[in-house]
């Protein structure tokens, strides 16, 4: 098997992101080496590579299906939105500064120059890339700049198959509407497509699906069925809702249940840091935007930001910081990650992402934005330049703990007690029941998860909580990706795939004359 495909979508989590990462583990079970490509995301869920760049969450599970390292080779174009109309760049790994949507369009010949070089290099190594697009290619508008969708399909000249999500309805239009807006030479490429997240019975919906073959000539390969168990490493905010749990909750291991809620931050960065937490047994995960929704919690989450002092005031505003001062001032447990952890401090002065979301040039010289913090620690922070980026390993109390750091602010100042030991050196705040850490990921390192989860259970006055003394996060994760490979195996027409491949779209496909889409035609 030799040959590349690209996974687009009718939305943005529509699927594309897992069904990349099931054909990748799939294929890699068969021996055949395979990579994933993502030319251009938009996320601010991310991690770092083991050489200090900088990817979407997505392409690292992708990698690891693969059997591979997650590398910035898998994602060479990263945007972070900052605001909704800037967006950091992160090019090969490394930020290159902030851009917004006319700026983009400035940049495009250079940033398809580094897609295509990527890609042609992946190629050349491996038996079988998989790409994935992003957001959909059915956003037309947005075809002259696009380097992940048809662009790169017709650069490249790869098949494609288009995702949609029947669990929110619609999905046969999604299908057809998708194609049909497409130029006719960008519709040559859409080679079939793929149902995602089924309920029922398949047969009620064949009819459907032999109709939409009939408008489009094009067959639909599979019907995935809707997979309760995957839920881990999710890398759209669409799936961060108010009041949703997080993961499945299995009953505890001992007598009572630890409550978790997670503040939904409007800019959250890195919100998969919970999922760790919702893996273990009688630990109940919630998004939380209001007072209310914290009152009861055993523990409060407070996660990434790709906007701290924004964010913060959000949190003023919507009454949460009185509560989670609250919290504090009563001793009940707080956890503060990253952005999180900055918020819990006394002064954060910020002339990097509140200057670069608020001004129209990369880094723009201006006044540093100073706020006062929370105030719960004794601690300031100051962003600078360049963001640090980098994997890291340490202890906490002699036992191991591993992470990465993804951030501008610098500790200048702290008078609270270190809870780490990052290479060396002291890292984070732990003070009764407040902790913080600049560190993601740190709550993946299993032994170093439960013995903290005992103490916050002790503070948050539940004796029978004891956790689980088998929960591993990898395993968990490689469960689902084991089940991702299972579901495509199952339910695609792998042969069809094989072939799509190999030998690329095929040549007869036909096009949808636009005149079906123009309302003046008769």
């Amino acid at each position: 098997m030799r040959g590349a495909l690209l996974i687009a979508g009718t939305t943005s989590d529509a699927g594309k992101s897992v069904v990349v990462a099931g054909i990748c583990r799939m294929l890699a079970r068969r021996g055949v080496r395979v990579a994933p490509f993502k030319a251009q995301n938009m996320s601010n869920n991310s991690v770092v590579t083991l050489d200090g760049g900088e990817i979407g969450r997505a392409q690292a599970l992708q990698a690891r299906a693969c059997g591979l390292e997650p590398s910035v080779r898998f994602n060479p174009v990263l945007l972070k939105p900052g605001s909704d109309r800037r967006s950091q760049l992160v090019v090969r790994g490394k930020a290159v500064g902030t851009v917004g949507a006319r700026d983009y369009f400035t940049r495009r010949q250079e940033l398809r120059e580094v897609v295509a070089a990527e890609l042609s290099s992946l190629r050349a190594e491996f038996d079988v890339v998989i790409c994935e697009g992003a957001g959909s290619p059915a956003e037309i508008n947005l075809r002259a700049t696009d380097l992940a969708n048809m662009g790169l399909a017709r650069t490249a000249d790869i098949p494609v198959l288009v995702v949609g999500d029947i669990d929110r309805g619609g999905v046969l239009a999604h299908l057809f509407g998708t194609v049909a807006v497409l130029e006719p030479e960008d519709q040559q490429l859409i080679s079939g497509f793929i149902i995602n997240k089924f309920r029922g019975d398949v047969s009620l919906l064949q009819p459907g699906l032999d109709q939409l073959t009939a408008l489009t000539g094009r067959p639909t390969l599979g019907v995935l069925p809707f997979a309760e168990d995957l839920w881990l490493d999710a890398e759209d905010s669409l799936g961060t809702i108010s009041g949703a749990t997080v993961g499945r909750p299995s009953p505890p291991h001992g007598t009572d249940w630890l409550t978790v809620a997670a503040i939904r931050l409007p800019r959250i960065s890195n919100s998969t840091d919970i999922e760790a937490l919702a893996c273990e047994p009688g630990v109940s995960v919630r998004w939380a935007d209001s007072p209310h929704q914290i009152t009861t919690a055993d523990l409060v989450v407070i996660p990434g930001s790709k906007s701290t002092i924004s964010d913060l005031e959000w949190l003023r505003a919507n009454g949460l910081g009185e509560a989670i001062r609250a919290r504090a001032a009563a001793g009940r447990p707080i956890l503060g990650i990253c952005g999180g952890y900055q918020m819990l401090g006394t002064r954060i002065v910020d002339g990097v992402e509140h200057s670069a979301a608020q001004t129209l040039t990369a880094f723009a010289d201006t006044p540093p934005h100073t706020a006062a913090g929370l105030g719960i620690l004794d601690l300031d922070i100051e962003f600078a330049n360049p963001k640090i980026a980098r994997q890291v390993h340490g202890t906490a109390a002699s036992i191991p703990v591993h992470g990465y750091e993804i951030h501008h602010g610098r500790v200048t100042r702290t008078a609270d007690p270190a809870w780490l030991t990052i290479d060396g050196t002291p890292e984070g705040s732990a003070r009764e029941a407040i902790w913080g850490t600049h560190v993601h990921g740190l709550l993946e390192s299993d032994e170093f998860r439960r013995t903290w989860l005992a103490e916050v259970a002790t503070r948050a006055a539940r004796p029978g909580f004891t956790p689980a003394p088998d929960t591993s996060v990898t395993a968990t994760r490689t469960t689902q990706l084991d089940l991702l490979a299972d579901l495509i195996e199952t339910h695609l027409d792998l042969p069809a795939l094989e072939s799509l491949i190999n030998q690329g779209a095929p040549t007869t496909l036909p096009t949808i004359a636009t005149a079906l889409l123009d309302p003046r035609q008769p």
